[in-house]
């Protein structure tokens, strides 16, 4: 049985039903990597050994009738910031290339308990800083429908993996939309889940009050299977929260009677491509033809959210890297003076460009003097953001809007201007600051045949609404051939 079409859910039932087997999956996504993977880049270390010997013994626990559930025995893929015990955790730097954790983190406990196989590591923008995969120390990943553009980032890897069908599912992880805008470039579906659904235990820090890991998958069907095994509360994450109902297959419904849909006007106007907001609102006239009801209004302080965005999670980020200093762990430089040339000389050798640079930027705006200028002040605008946002909820029950201005850009056109590379984030960054759940699903190519991808934004805790209108949105688009 060819696997290289196949959904996870699919592929989870036909493991199932012995129709084939975890071990032949797994074997078949091995054989896939090693032929694509020359191009691609999407991993930087694949578990060949480890993901075959793990799958011969899911199939037993399978066959045994101890591991039923939908993903049993399926393949998948981990972004490299993840923990992984006895597997290299580089989060695409020097500084870590050595570094193979003693611990799982929790997201990969719970996939082990369902009965999914890890095959590897994916390449990432180092520490999760970048936007389209090319700050790696490991090289750029490419994207799968054009190798000559960038896959997006950070989570570029995990999305490439996906779209060009080495591996069904993946694990990616959101600071700043940096699962939902690669699943745009690549044209997949990927979630950031509200802040707390997923424990962030083992992940390795970039802002800490914005990161979230999530699912990335082929369809929503295979997004909501994985986000249902990832998530839960968890004693070790303090930010972690408990809810009532984890069953989020039972939103994949085709019903969107009585949805109120907003579209923010200011995500519309000057920046965006011509393409991707046709894209969207030919979308958007589908769902009301199907009931929902759609109304334009207006966003408060998103001009704003950028800057406050990228102060305080620089301002995180130069406190969450403090800890990579050459001596617990990680990268040493082979010769210095003292202590503290040891320090500057490890960290120097083992940071890239852009790490640095949003490492001295935000311990500039956590210094003296301009701590309440700056970070104090990024935090009363973040409140007045999230104010926002809830106004628009009280209204609607979803959002719609681009997960970037553009389609995927070429290789090597986005790190000449940093700025331009930040501001890609403009449409994404708010969910994180307020802590929302996300999600991209694919709507249509641009000219080039590059994948469009619709953002769909929800209250807190509202992962159900948010896969409702993201199933019934794939449904229609697949009904008139459009979306992939």
């Amino acid at each position: 049985m060819d696997i290289s079409t196949m959904t996870a859910t699919e592929l989870g039932a036909a493991i199932k039903d012995g129709r084939t087997t975890a071990v032949e999956a797994v074997r078949q996504t091995l054989d896939a990597i090693e032929k694509k993977d020359k191009e691609l880049h999407a991993f930087i270390t694949v578990d060949a050994e480890g993901a075959m010997k793990s799958a011969a013994e899911v199939q037993k626990k399978i066959e045994s009738g101890e591991l039923t559930g939908p993903l049993a025995g399926v393949p998948i893929a981990i972004k490299d910031n993840i923990c992984t015990k006895g597997l290299l955790t580089t989060c695409a730097s020097h500084i870590l290339d050595n570094f193979v954790p003693t611990y799982d983190a929790e997201v990969i406990i719970r996939l082990k308990k369902n009965g999914l196989v890890t095959v590897g590591k994916t390449n990432m923008d180092e520490f999760a800083m970048g936007s389209t995969t090319e700050t790696s120390y490991f090289g750029p990943t490419r994207n799968p429908v054009n190798p000559a553009h960038v896959p997006g980032g950070s989570s570029g890897g995990s999305c490439a993996a996906v779209g060009s069908g080495e591996v069904s599912l993946a694990l990616g992880s959101d600071t700043g939309g940096s699962i939902r805008q690669p699943s745009s470039y690549c044209g997949v579906t990927g979630m950031k889940p509200t802040y707390g659904v997923v424990s962030r235990y083992g992940l390795v820090a970039y802002g800490s009050s914005l990161d979230q890991i999530g699912p990335i998958a082929r369809n929503v069907t295979d997004a909501a299977a994985l986000l249902q095994v990832i998530a839960g509360s968890d004693s070790k994450d303090s930010t972690s929260a408990a809810l009532k109902d984890y069953d989020f297959m039972s939103a994949l419904k085709t019903d969107v009677s009585g949805l109120r849909i907003g579209i923010p006007s200011e995500y519309f106007g000057e920046g965006l491509e011509p393409e991707i907001g046709d894209a969207i609102r030919s979308a958007a006239e589908k769902l009301a033809k199907a009931g929902a009801s759609v109304k334009e209004f207006h966003l408060d302080l998103i001009d704003y959210a950028i800057p406050a965005y990228y102060i305080i999670a620089c301002a995180e980020a130069s406190s969450n890297l403090e800890r990579f200093d050459g001596v617990k762990y990680g990268l040493r430089a082979a010769a210095y003076d003292d202590l503290n040339d040891m320090y500057k000389k490890s960290r120097t050798e083992g940071f890239g460009p852009e790490v640095q640079r949003r490492i001295m930027l935000g311990s500039f705006v956590l210094s003296s003097g301009y701590y309440d200028a700056y970070y104090l002040k990024a935090l009363r605008v973040k409140n007045l953001i999230r104010q926002s946002f809830s106004r628009a909820f009280a209204d609607f029950d979803i959002i719609l809007a681009p997960a970037a201005p553009t389609t995927a850009p070429e290789l090597g056109k986005s790190l000449a201007d940093p700025m331009k590379m930040y501001l890609s984030d403009i449409y994404t960054v708010s969910v994180n600051l307020c802590g929302l759940p996300g999600m991209t699903v694919p709507v249509g190519k641009d000219g080039m045949g590059l994948p469009i991808g619709m953002q769909i934004i929800g209250d807190c805790f509202s992962e159900k609404t948010v896969l409702r209108a993201a199933y019934t949105t794939e449904r229609l688009l697949s009904e008139d051939g459009e979306g992939r």
